[in-house]
């Protein structure tokens, strides 16, 4: 079973690029998965956003909602949702029902994104940080005030009710997706923890903590009162050439770039798994999301029985 002494979520099968487009997406796959990894008792399972794409990606707080119905132990996760390109409101109300819907197991994991024209849903790329940041304050008063006032450049009302608040107190937790100093420092200000990207280097993740670490002491605050994670694409194979092989294949169809498989996933036999995933928790991770790229199934069994056991 799935337990160590560092809590490990693992990535719900969402991407599905050998899916024919005009084919329906397999939902009792995705049904068998989270029911055994709740079985191995995977502390967390969490889902991604992608809503433009030419591969099949099923919409992430859609897809918890399903998830929510089929377990009862294991958090929910999103890493992360691209909150800028939604309306706080809306999604506040999603969330909280949310919460909700899987008894308070919900963690809210936002980002800033920038791959995305912002112009298809209707704002400008003007000002994005400040409208993310006030989206994000929005969507706490309508959590946690009883009428929620809100004044700002993008989102003003007044005396707004929202109900019910979510189950968690005061509201569930918000990780935030950032990489550079100025979105690390709005994740200490906004924020209840951080997931280093998946699409980042261990080396990255150093650096990235480094400076987590000094932005936590400049804003006074416990490190204790904020988690670090680390999303981490993961391949066991003893054929090191093959595993490369394919993390290059779904490297080139999610991101649009082979090459950056080799640059930042965790691939080889179970020994070389267990020491690179062991080197990003001596780095301070203090939780891994684990992401097969494929073999699904296969690599919720292996990782649950023969590697989490020994991080």
């Amino acid at each position: 079973m799935a337990t160590s002494s560092i809590p490990c979520g693992i990535s719900v099968p969402q991407v599905f690029p050998d899916t024919p487009l005009d084919a329906p997406i397999d939902m009792a796959f995705i049904r068998n998965f989270v029911q055994r990894a709740e079985a191995l008792e995977y502390e967390s399972l969490w889902v991604q956003e992608t809503i433009v794409s030419d591969y099949p990606i099923l919409e992430p707080v859609s897809l918890l909602n399903y998830i929510a119905a089929l377990t009862s132990k294991a958090r929910l996760g999103t890493s992360i949702l691209l909150t800028v390109l939604r309306n706080p409101v809306q999604l506040a109300k999603s969330l909280s029902s949310l919460d909700h819907m899987s008894a308070g197991r919900l963690t809210v994991g936002v980002g800033i994104g920038g791959h995305v024209p912002e112009s298809i849903f209707g704002y400008t790329s003007e000002l994005r940080a400040r409208r993310f940041v006030e989206g994000i304050k929005a969507m706490k008063a309508l959590w946690t005030e009883p009428k929620a006032t809100v004044s700002g450049t993008f989102w003003n009302f007044e005396n707004i009710a929202m109900e019910p608040k979510p189950i968690q107190k005061p509201h569930p937790p918000i990780w935030f997706g950032a990489r550079q100093e100025k979105p690390l420092k709005r994740a200490v200000r906004h924020g209840d923890g951080w997931m280093g990207a998946g699409s980042s280097s261990t080396q990255d993740f150093v650096k990235q903590i480094h400076m987590l670490r000094q932005f936590l002491d400049e804003a006074g605050r416990d490190p204790a009162t904020f988690t670090i994670s680390k999303r981490v694409y993961i391949a066991i194979d003893n054929d090191r050439d093959r595993a490369e092989r394919r993390l290059r294949a779904w490297f080139g169809v999610r991101y649009k770039n082979a090459d950056m498989a080799s640059q930042v996933s965790v691939w080889g036999s179970l020994d070389e798994c267990r020491n690179k995933l062991g080197e990003i928790v001596q780095a301070g991770a203090q939780h891994l999301l684990l992401n097969p790229a494929f073999d699904d199934i296969e690599h919720l069994e292996l990782l649950a029985k023969e590697v989490i056991p020994h991080l």
